[in-house]
């Protein structure tokens, strides 16, 4: 049980934001008028998607609008539009099929290795021995595998519904 806490706590702490932002969980947080949208890269030089620039206006009253990214968004948008967003650590998120096929897999990523080792170390107290360990190394990479092919098929189902409902607007 310790062992999935702290997986939890760790998803909550460094995904858990995103990957509600990206869903939409709560209320919009405001709008951001765009200013420019570009192809972003990660620290290797790899295509990251599409980040926006603009200026962006919170919902409360009262507090001052400032320049945010537009991290991950599901289109280009033109220059101008406004987009509502919701805000996670700093950084604007709408939902699109990269954003969440990546926080998907993140969250995946730190979850399977807990899994795998509360799954073993439940077997060895069963048991009483610590024989069943090599067995859970499977459980493990299952569990990674598994991630990132369901973060992949999420953000391909989730970036083509995007696309059919772009169409018929």
């Amino acid at each position: 049980m310790v062992s999935l806490a702290v997986a939890g706590w760790l998803i909550w702490l460094l995904p858990g934001p995103h990957l509600a932002a990206v869903l939409g969980f709560g209320p919009v947080d405001g709008v951001m008028r765009i200013a420019s949208c570009y192809e972003a890269t990660d620290e290797q030089g790899y295509s990251d998607g599409t980040n926006c620039t603009g200026t962006y206006t919170p919902r409360a009253a009262g507090e001052p609008s400032r320049q945010v990214t537009l991290d991950k968004a599901a289109t280009p948008h033109k220059p101008g539009s406004t987009v509502e967003v919701r805000m996670a650590r700093g950084r604007a998120h709408e939902l699109s099929g990269y954003a969440l096929g990546t926080w998907i897999t993140v969250t995946g990523l730190i979850l399977g290795p807990f899994l795998a080792l509360s799954l073993s170390f439940r077997a060895c107290a069963r048991d009483r021995t610590w024989s069943h360990n090599g067995d859970y190394v499977l459980v493990f990479i299952v569990a990674e595998v598994a991630a990132l092919v369901l973060g992949l098929l999420v953000g391909i189902v989730v970036s083509i519904a995007i696309a059919l409902f772009d169409l018929f607007d």
